[in-house]
């Protein structure tokens, strides 16, 4: 199993481990923070850029895309510049990313805030390359789990507050705002959008201030060091005749699953809102839902920090999160309205533990390999990118209802690879 290197680990005393802990659980925050706002983005977008279904999920194409796009490029980066100075500059380019939003609003043009988006998703990529083997290696592989359930938890409530106070200030009187502007001149109107886009400039400009002082932070903080190339003897041993990536079948069924699995939890938060407007639902009530299915996820979060390892494995967590992803996929089929979207804000509960029980499984037994693995899993973070916008056609062809039909492949191969995907092993 790779680890901390020695010294660090030797030298530092349980107060400075809880201390660099907590920085991790603070960069978890901002990932939630700044990863959810596309709840409230998507359908904020798509009134002030006068945009159709289908193209405004490209608000979340343009910020999962960049995971797969710059993933590699994230770990050389670490690699030349280490932990700290890589994970500043991750946060420089998210608050590069925040600005952007400035001139995409004064004037109007949609391609200006997906390059936003991206720039932000690729600061996240390096800071995610750095803390997820960090927080998996900082202790037992088999309570890995349990670790990165801690700061999901994190993760979690920036997800639920950051769509509240965004919405709050640009999905004001949104179902009035879209009325008005029905009965509205060509002049009148734009001159009205043009209000609405400018609601968005003061949040991000805040932002941007907030991920500036954040890397100053992780520049000058006590963060250790971390070396992923250290093996135990045993798995010095299995790894001997090893030469490539791609002689770790479970890493590689890993690297599908994560696809899959952020591809439909991205759908579970980012297309809840739309989803419930599409009902009639006036979107002052729709903007909370989006809350509503992280809060689920932090029910699982919970779970899992109590339960895995003590009183359950991680495979068998995932197992059950396969198995309750599948019958509220379907349940959320089958009923209508309230229920419907009930049933598809639980799913948050189900895909809360498979990120925290995938991850370990797909980088144990990797040893020397491990960043480069890692730098793989977190490309398939572009599973978010992708599989919202097969949401958006299927909604435009058949309905945003049975459009969620596309999340069922995704859980039954999640459960493939909790039953037997993570055994598979090539000597």
């Amino acid at each position: 199993m790779a680890t901390v290197s020695a010294e660090p680990v030797t030298a530092t005393t349980a107060k400075s481990v809880n201390k660099n802990i907590g920085i991790v659980g603070l960069l978890f925050f901002v990932f939630g923070f700044v990863t959810w706002l596309g709840s409230v983005l998507i359908p904020y977008l798509r009134i002030a850029c006068e945009l159709t279904t289908f193209q405004s999920y490209f608000v979340a194409f343009s910020f999962y895309i960049s995971y797969t796009v710059t993933a590699i490029p994230s770990a050389w980066v670490l690699k030349k510049t280490g932990f700290k100075k890589g994970m500043s500059a991750g946060l420089l380019m998210m608050a590069a990313g925040s600005l952007f939003f400035i001139p995409a609003a004064f004037t109007r043009m949609y391609p200006l805030f997906l390059v936003g988006l991206f720039m932000q998703g690729a600061g996240l990529t390096i800071l995610q390359t750095a803390v997820n083997p960090y927080i998996t290696i900082l202790g037992p592989q088999e309570s890995a789990a349990k670790r990165i359930s801690i700061m999901g938890i994190c993760n979690g409530i920036a997800g639920v507050i950051a769509p509240i106070i965004l919405g709050a200030v640009i999905l004001k009187d949104a179902d009035g705002f879209k009325e008005k502007i029905a009965a509205l001149s060509m002049q009148q109107k734009d001159t009205m959008l043009q209000q609405l886009a400018n609601r968005v400039i003061i949040p991000y400009a805040i932002m941007m201030i907030v991920l500036l002082l954040l890397a100053l932070l992780i520049y000058f903080s006590s963060l250790p060091e971390i070396h992923e190339d250290i093996e135990d003897a045993s798995i010095t041993t299995a790894n001997t005749n090893k030469k490539s990536i791609f002689q770790f079948p479970h890493l590689l069924l890993g690297v599908v699953t994560i696809f899959l699995y952020v591809g439909v939890e991205v759908i579970a938060v980012d297309t809840i809102t739309g989803y419930a407007s599409s009902l009639s639902i006036p979107l002052s009530t729709a903007k909370f839902f989006a809350s509503f299915t992280i809060i689920n996820m932090l029910i699982g979060y919970i779970i899992g920090i109590i339960c895995i390892p003590r009183f359950i494995k991680q495979e068998n967590a995932l197992k059950i999160s396969a198995v309750a992803g599948l019958v509220f996929a379907v349940m959320a089929l089958v009923t209508n309205n309230y229920v419907s979207i009930t049933f598809v804000a639980l799913l948050g509960l189900a895909n809360s533990l498979m990120w925290p029980s995938i991850w370990p499984l797909a980088i144990d037994g990797l040893g020397r390999f491990t960043k480069i693995g890692s730098s793989l899993l977190i490309m398939a973070i572009g599973g978010g990118a992708v599989l919202p916008l097969f949401y958006g056609r299927l909604s435009e062809v058949l309905n945003t209802h049975m459009a969620y039909c596309i999340v069922l492949p995704s859980y039954c191969m999640v459960l493939y690879y909790a039953v037997a995907g993570h055994k598979i092993r090539r000597p």
